[in-house]
């Protein structure tokens, strides 16, 4: 009897043994297959898919070769066998929701291949670009919910308390529900996001009095990316609940605004005639909108509004800073008389100083003399 039960303990170990290097030639086999299709550009699969679904791979492989053993009764301890079957259920699930997740992102990047960001009218890639961002963090959220729920439903015990909270389900509902208000409405205003798009990608935008652009769109927060480098993370509620500006929210082109402050003999005409040949000189400038008023006359100076366009919104900024540099040192050069000043006059005397002064008096002593 001993001898049998040693004998059925080494023919599980060698089943172990030999299953695992099983495993191990069948990932090399299928993980060099597919890095070989991966690298034809003809194919559908992306080159680095191979990279992205190894670990999966590997971990479907385990679990399938667990499954096997438990169907072989290889396992003899009963803890062991519930271990392996909740193991093999859990690594099952993982695989095919990362399989899931992995061939959701291969088929957005296929897809989004056909929208070019750097080109001049980038709006339709823009949209596009935002709305499966976001739509994919939705499905990715749900995949995620969806596995950790079955994974959960596995245990028994698990399942039996389930089925307990039930018919108190309708109070907890209520109160996990006023719990999660916030948290649930920033999930809505993502999704809306997606589906209304006040915002896009790459948007230029004034927000909290910040000049940046739209970064990074997720289901909870929006990352706004400010000239100086800074960073804004700002809520998913916000682009719903509150008035903010988009200065591209129907074309990628966008106009620039220089103001100069001057004294009021300078020559409007001069620096008109010097903002066309610095715009019609500089790449930055879309040769749309070149504009120069008087907006603005105070009893210290005058404001000269400048008006620009550009392309997109990081060359408008890029074309103002240039106008308003070249401008003020055409100003300096040519005209210093002109730059603002502050007059001060004193009004003049009607009489002369020696006039008005009193004669002295004579000396009485002096007289007698």
């Amino acid at each position: 009897m001993t001898q049998d039960v040693l004998t059925d303990e080494a023919l599980n170990t060698t089943y172990l043994i030999g299953g695992i290097l099983a495993v191990v030639v069948v990932f090399a086999i299928a993980f060099f297959i597919i890095k070989k299709i991966g690298k034809d550009p003809k194919n559908v699969l992306p080159i680095n898919l191979a990279g992205r679904i190894r670990i999966p791979l590997l971990i479907f492989l385990l679990s399938l070769f667990l499954k096997v053993c438990l169907f072989q009764d290889v396992f003899s301890n009963a803890e062991l066998i519930d271990l392996v079957k909740h193991a093999s259920t859990i690594g099952i699930i993982i695989s095919f929701t990362w399989f899931l997740i992995v061939f959701l992102k291969v088929f957005k990047e296929r897809l989004l291949k056909k929208y070019d960001f750097n080109t001049d009218n980038n709006l339709k890639a823009r949209k596009v670009y935002t709305q499966f961002t976001i739509l994919e963090n939705i499905v990715i959220f749900i995949l995620i919910i969806l596995a950790i729920g079955i994974s959960l439903m596995s245990f028994e015990s698990i399942r039996e308390v389930g089925l307990s909270l039930l018919t108190s389900a309708g109070i907890a509902g209520i109160i996990v529900g006023l719990a999660a208000q916030k948290a649930i409405g920033t999930l809505l205003a993502g999704i809306q996001i997606a589906i209304t798009q006040p915002i896009r990608l790459q948007d230029a935008v004034i927000v909290e009095g910040e000049w940046g652009w739209i970064e990074e769109i997720t289901l909870t927060y929006v990352v706004v990316k400010v000239w100086d480098k800074r960073r804004l993370v700002v809520p998913s509620t916000y682009f719903i609940e509150n008035t903010f500006q988009n200065w591209t929210r129907k074309s990628a082109d966008i106009m620039g605004t220089v103001f100069l402050y001057t004294d009021y003999n300078v020559s409007f005409d001069a620096i008109r005639a010097e903002l066309t040949r610095l715009l019609e000189g500089s790449p930055l400038w879309d040769k749309q909108v070149n504009v120069l008023q008087v907006t603005d006359a105070t009893e210290k100076s005058v404001q000269i509004r400048i008006l620009v366009s550009a392309k997109d919104s990081p060359t408008a900024w890029d074309l103002r800073v240039y106008i308003r540099e070249k401008l003020i040192d055409f100003i300096h050069q040519n005209y210093p008389q002109s730059l603002p000043r502050t007059r001060v006059e004193l009004p003049q005397q009607d009489q002369n100083p020696s006039e008005s002064v009193s004669p002295k008096p004579k000396d009485p002593s002096a007289e007698k003399e």
